[in-house]
């Protein structure tokens, strides 16, 4: 019987294919233990423990020979969170107390545990730090293996056992049928394991747009849904499955009319993708001849590759702080610092990169498992610029480390989440004194392009302050929204207020971009806009000439480049932004 489970789409593109069943949670048993028992039971935790460290080490020495698109870097960043949660002693601590007071079992006080600390992690306010309980579970879980002796499963054959008139309508040779992993949770080690086996996509119960799920997927450009709920109870082992990365929908056991409706879908989108590269290489003109910006935003210096293959003309947008974050308190020194933004800057190869100073704070903390307590508001405490000129021996070690980079190609610099006069002459200070540091030391650094985001309604409203000061602005669109409708983006039972429409938004973008073209500065949006090629088109006619975005989005936003004429889309824009309705209008270009 054919029937539709709907998740989340992470991960865009359509897979069609046979269902491989990850195995779920262990069974725990729950029973009091004598006296003389605490120390077996804690030592059989502690066996548990290491062994998983001692996989995890012996997978990290295995990417390490491996290639990018066999063990993308984000899957070597993921496994070292996890060494992270396996070495916390507060883990440890906690299961000797379940054991020691409470003469629980090994598996229940590791449980008991997990359940201690996943409530810590529901009431983080930041999405992403939410979403990494499912790390710390998939930790748990692999320790109750090893002390249960299960394995981990593994994948079935590809060979259909009974084919059917969906395999032939699905491929020509039923040996080599794709596989489609269907899981409540998958880990990067998990991922890792099967690297041998050709996944046309995923789907998992549980997970976010922000979890390591979906950030593999993406990198791996494969569909993906997660948040599918009963999806690994309901679906069977080698179902024939569709997953629909652009809806959130996985369709099971499909029927032949369905299965070819999607398979041709599946093809256009082929065909799609191969058009699309055939852009990488064209210019971003518009048909009335206007020169277009298209920019790639980056998290690590080894994204630059993926920047360049999509075309990108530089980098808009590196945000720092992923070097800074889950380093148990020790942070990067200005020679490590200095080394990653080099890294990024030979890997744009001559092409400028613009590097946002480090924005954590209270709602970012630097390491997963701490939080700030303190504060009913995160989003609006201790973040951001704010975070560094509270620290100015931090602050002072990131400037000098990317002044010094700037000696080796075109570095521009990006100041986060500015909103008054002072805090603008503080960094100015900071930034001469660390050139001073630099001079004495007989240390060579480059010149600098400086920048200031706007992601503060108080910062569009005072432009002329900023543009005062800065060569450039860089548009926030994510956090400007969430600013000017006091929606916290974080929050489920208000996200559907998140809208990047709404009149007043679009009005502080229409008038920075405006203001900035009339003295002349330099003017980018690099949030969540600048990669929907339903917005493109306005803000062509809003006067915008550069986006940043995530490199897969660059290909589809030139073609919509490409077909625009910038001139007679100007009334229409303002138009738009005017309405009471902006969306009511949008289809009207």
């Amino acid at each position: 019987m054919t029937f539709a489970i709907h998740g989340l789409p992470v991960a865009r593109g359509i897979a069609i294919g046979r269902a491989v069943l990850m195995g779920g949670r262990v069974d725990v048993a729950h029973y009091f233990i004598e006296p003389h028992q605490i120390e077996a039971e804690i030592e059989r935790v502690r066996a548990g423990r290491n062994a998983v460290i001692d996989e995890i080490h012996r997978l990290q020495h295995t990417i390490s020979g491996m290639g990018p698109k066999e063990a993308p870097h984000e899957l070597s960043a993921l496994l070292d969170v996890h060494l992270m949660i396996l070495q916390d002693e507060d883990l440890i601590d906690g299961i000797r107390h379940w054991i020691r007071d409470r003469l629980y079992n090994a598996e229940w006080a590791l449980t008991t545990q997990l359940e201690q600390l996943s409530r810590q992690f529901d009431d983080m306010e930041d999405e992403y730090l939410r979403e990494r309980k499912a790390d710390l579970e998939q930790v748990t879980e692999r320790i109750l293996r090893y002390m249960k002796g299960v394995a981990t499963p593994v994948a079935p054959s590809r060979r259909s056992s009974q084919p059917r008139q969906q395999d032939l309508l699905l491929a020509d040779d039923s040996i080599d049928v794709p596989l489609v992993l269907v899981a409540h949770d998958l880990s990067p080690a998990d991922m890792l394991q099967f690297k041998q086996s050709v996944f046309a996509g995923f789907v998992t119960d549980v997970g976010g747009k922000t979890s390591h799920t979906a950030i593999l997927a993406r990198s791996m450009d494969i569909p993906a849904v997660v948040g599918a709920r009963s999806a690994s109870q309901l679906v069977r082992q080698d179902d024939w499955v569709i997953i629909d990365g652009d809806e959130g929908v996985m369709i099971v056991d499909p029927s032949p009319i369905i299965l070819a409706e999607y398979g041709f879908k599946q093809r256009q989108a082929e065909l799609e993708r191969g058009r699309l590269m055939r852009l990488r290489h064209t210019p971003a003109i518009t048909i009335d001849g206007q020169k277009v910006e298209l920019l790639a935003n980056i998290e690590m210096p080894e994204d630059a590759a993926a920047a360049l293959a999509a075309g990108a003309v530089g980098v808009g947008l590196f945000r720092s702080e992923f070097l800074f974050m889950n380093r148990k308190g020790h942070l990067p020194d200005e020679d490590e610092q200095y080394a990653a933004y080099k890294r990024a800057i030979e890997g744009m190869q001559g092409l400028p990169v613009t590097i946002r100073t480090v924005d954590v704070g209270a709602d970012k903390p630097l390491d997963d498992l701490q939080r700030d307590e303190a504060h009913l508001n995160p989003a609006l405490g201790l973040r951001a610029i704010r975070w560094s000129l509270a620290d100015p021996a931090m602050f002072l070690t990131q400037l000098r480390a990317i002044l010094r980079a700037a000696a080796h190609g075109k570095v521009n610099l990006l100041i986060p989440m500015l909103a008054h006069a002072s805090e603008i002459r503080q960094t100015l200070s900071l930034l001469d004194f660390a050139r001073a540091e630099l001079d004495n030391r007989g240390v060579a650094y480059g010149t600098l392009q400086l920048g200031a985001m706007i992601e503060i309604p108080a910062a569009a409203l005072t432009l002329r302050t900023f543009l005062k000061y800065f060569d450039f602005l860089s548009i926030g669109t994510n956090d400007l929204i969430q600013y000017t409708l006091a929606i916290d983006r974080a929050d489920e039972s208000v996200a559907h207020l998140y809208d990047p429409l709404h009149p007043a938004v679009l009005q502080l973008v229409a008038n920075t971009i405006a203001e900035c073209n009339a003295q002349g500065k330099g003017v980018s949006v690099c949030g969540e806009m600048a990669g929907d090629t339903q917005l493109t088109r306005l803000l062509l006619g809003l006067g915008l000439r550069s986006f940043s975005m995530h490199p897969a989005q660059i290909l589809a936003v030139k073609q919509e480049v490409l077909r625009a004429d910038a001139g007679r889309l100007e009334r229409w824009a303002h138009e738009v932004v005017e309405a009471e309705d902006p969306a009511a209008l949008l289809g009207a270009a």
